[in-house]
């Protein structure tokens, strides 16, 4: 089996998010400010575009290994959002509350983060964070 590509790293968050154009970056520097409360642990680029909090172990169809327990990524046509929204997991009724996003297989979309009720943001990071815990 595979292990994941994409790796915690040493680079800096405070210079990758400086490189982000505005509006992306204050949404992005909210997220992680947000994670930040929420899971206690210090930011983390994994490979180059990724900011994670905390590590899991996980196991998937075609790769295993490490893997951040929420994450974001300030893409330009999204901002995406690691670790609250699994397609093969539970329903999570929270998700017909937080308002305009999309999702992926495993990722959460934001178009923008001033559309979405903050504080169901919150829950949902939370919620990830608390599952994380207790497996």
């Amino acid at each position: 089996m595979a292990e994941n590509k994409t790796q915690p790293t040493e680079a800096d968050v405070d210079a990758f998010l400086a490189e982000i154009p505005q509006p992306r970056r204050g949404q992005a520097q909210a997220v992680r400010e947000l994670m930040a409360r929420v899971t206690g642990e210090p930011a983390v680029m994994w490979g180059t575009s990724i900011i994670g909090f905390g590590k899991m172990r996980y196991q998937g169809k075609s790769t295993s290994g490490e893997w951040m327990v929420v994450g974001l990524s300030p893409r330009k046509a999204a901002l995406t959002i690691y670790g609250v929204y699994n397609d093969y997991g539970r329903v999570v009724p929270l998700f017909d509350e937080l308002g305009p996003h999309t999702t992926g297989k495993g990722c959460l979309y934001l178009k923008s983060l001033e559309d979405v009720d903050q504080y169901v943001l919150e829950r949902l990071i939370r919620d990830a964070w608390d599952r994380a815990e207790k497996a």
